[in-house]
């Protein structure tokens, strides 16, 4: 792995640890898609640190757990915006 790719890993990994933000906000402030920040913790980071890939694997998972009731709350915004 590219050293550059492993620096991006460990930065986002640390990130997502001390803000407990979601992929698509890591994402947004890194500049890569989702997908790509994805590919990193799920893949790259247990490679480079098993104790990390543990700290996010549960942050992921609290995190996927809201997604619906993230969703619910934008859409409710959303339409009170309209009104």
């Amino acid at each position: 792995m590219k050293e550059e790719i492993c620096k991006r890993v460990l930065l986002e990994a640390e990130y997502i640890i001390s803000t407990l933000s979601t992929l698509r906000q890591t994402a947004t402030l890194f500049g890569v898609s989702k997908s790509t920040v994805h590919v990193d913790m799920s893949k790259r980071l247990k490679k480079l640190s098993e104790k990390k890939y543990r700290k996010i694997e549960k942050i992921l998972d609290i995190n996927f757990s809201e997604k619906h009731i993230r969703g619910g709350q934008a859409t409710k915004i959303k339409y009170l915006n309209k009104q």
